[in-house]
């Protein structure tokens, strides 16, 4: 032997992003300062030190982050996507009357075209603003499918379903013919995912509530609905059925570890109690809540309690975007304020709300929502060299309480660009907001 020592064994991977700050949200909560990110097809190689994870590939393409922040992509648990052609439409109204004079009239001149292009108009907006995974529920959601598949987003989507007939399957016993032929036709994709999605308790009988169910246990996928949403929900249910809304699934016997609960803002202690007994997943929208003056939900009470809590935007007509930056922010002040306690909901658990906890609402857990070897690459590099990021003590910080959407710079879902340099890499924006502009004539007459 001569003394050298072994080479060590050099990978090629496809995507190395370096000099970066490094923020993998793991359970260890591994930060590296000078760090870097290797991706190898759709999957995370290597997370660590700049100069250990160079020291083990080369790479058919890198990307220098130095004054960035790169983190886990995004993750929207709640959003009607394709209300983005209802930005603006009817703001500063209740939710029932926002509803049933405004968006429910609209929603019968949509076309499963006009949602396939609403829906490319959200992706572009969430790409741009950092956002890589989102759940849907709304009409036409094949076309929401498709879009979200063409985007290189990942998604999580099902049909809205309630006891009147849609404008996509017409009477209600088309619905769960729809949502089964949904969850056959995307079952092995990569990036789309199907739930069994009935609205909300006020427009579901206990009938569509327990069929919901039993098609979601035949395919083993999660039921979303909307559940507790205002003071008038609880009220209408307690008069129709003698309980809270909660407490109503629970005697349905559908209160299950199966069900992902959009809202959840007016709850007792009993009904968190019930939540998370039965490990029910909930997601939290403090915007479109504030918008619709639907109150502020329990969350700091629910987290405690080792409820699973994501983060939503809702739909961009009670929002109006689909910022998850922004998202964060409110959250985290809005609890801090409504309990009149600065230390409620700390910045580092606000942001694991929209990645990897989000991720574990959604049932993505240990796929996405933090940076691990093996993991999907879905990542985000965020831009801190900005007057208002700077300087920078602390990372988590500027991400909850000072960066916006606009701060991303690079956004790589399933390892694939899909933004660079702030360019969408996907989609046409032009076409598509030409195609939104039509629609919006359209409402308008």
């Amino acid at each position: 032997m001569n003394g050298s020592k072994p080479s060590q064994n050099i990978t090629e991977v496809d995507l190395l992003l370096t000099n970066a700050h490094v923020l993998t949200l793991n359970e260890e909560d591994e930060r590296f300062p000078h760090g870097a990110v290797a991706i190898l097809g759709e999957n995370i190689f290597a997370v660590g030190p700049s100069e250990t994870v160079q020291a083990r590939v080369t790479a058919r393409r890198t990307l220098d982050a130095t004054g960035c922040v790169v983190l886990p992509g995004l993750i929207n648990g709640h959003t009607h996507a394709a209300m983005t052609l209802f930005r603006g439409l009817a703001d500063d109204l209740p939710l029932m009357d926002w509803l049933q004079k405004h968006i429910f009239p609209a929603e019968q001149k949509l076309t499963e075209d006009w949602v396939y292009w609403g829906t490319l108009l959200a992706c572009a907006e969430m790409i741009r603003s950092g956002t890589t995974t989102f759940c849907d529920m709304y009409l036409f959601e094949h076309k929401v499918a498709e879009a979200a598949s063409h985007a290189g987003m990942r998604a999580l989507v099902g049909e809205v379903l309630y006891d009147f007939p849609s404008p996509n399957y017409g009477p209600l016993e088309n619905g769960l013919k729809h949502t089964e032929e949904l969850i056959r036709t995307w079952q092995q994709d990569p990036l789309i995912n199907i739930a069994v999605e009935p609205h909300a308790l006020y427009t579901c009988s206990p009938d569509l509530l327990k069929k919901c169910f039993a098609l979601a246990e035949k395919h083993d996928v999660p039921v979303i609905t909307h559940l507790s949403e205002t003071q008038s929900e609880v009220d209408q249910i307690l008069k129709q059925y003698g309980c809270r809304p909660v407490v109503h699934l629970e005697n349905l016997g559908l209160l299950s570890s199966r069900l992902i609960a959009d809202h959840c803002v007016v709850l007792d202690e009993y009904d968190m109690e019930l939540l998370a007994r039965r490990s029910v997943r909930v997601v939290h929208n403090p915007e479109s809540n504030m918008k619709l003056a639907s109150g502020i939900a329990p969350v700091p009470q629910l987290l405690s309690m080792g409820i699973p809590v994501a983060l939503g935007t809702d739909g961009c007509a009670s929002n109006n975007d689909l910022d998850l930056f922004g998202e964060m922010d409110s959250c985290a002040k809005l609890h801090k304020a409504s309990s009149l306690d600065p230390t409620a909901m700390p910045a580092l658990p606000v942001l694991h709300m929209a990645t990897r906890k989000g991720a574990q609402v959604l049932g993505l857990g240990g796929q996405v929502g933090e940076l691990s070897p093996g993991l999907l690459a879905d990542i985000i590099v965020v831009d801190f060299q900005k007057p208002h990021l700077t300087p920078v003590y602390d990372p988590v910080s500027h991400l909850v309480y000072a960066a916006r959407g606009a701060d991303v710079l690079h956004s790589i879902i399933h390892g694939k660009l899909v933004m660079e340099g702030r360019e969408l890499k996907t989609l046409d924006f032009e076409e598509i907001a030409a195609h939104a502009r039509q629609f919006a004539r359209l409402i308008a007459s």
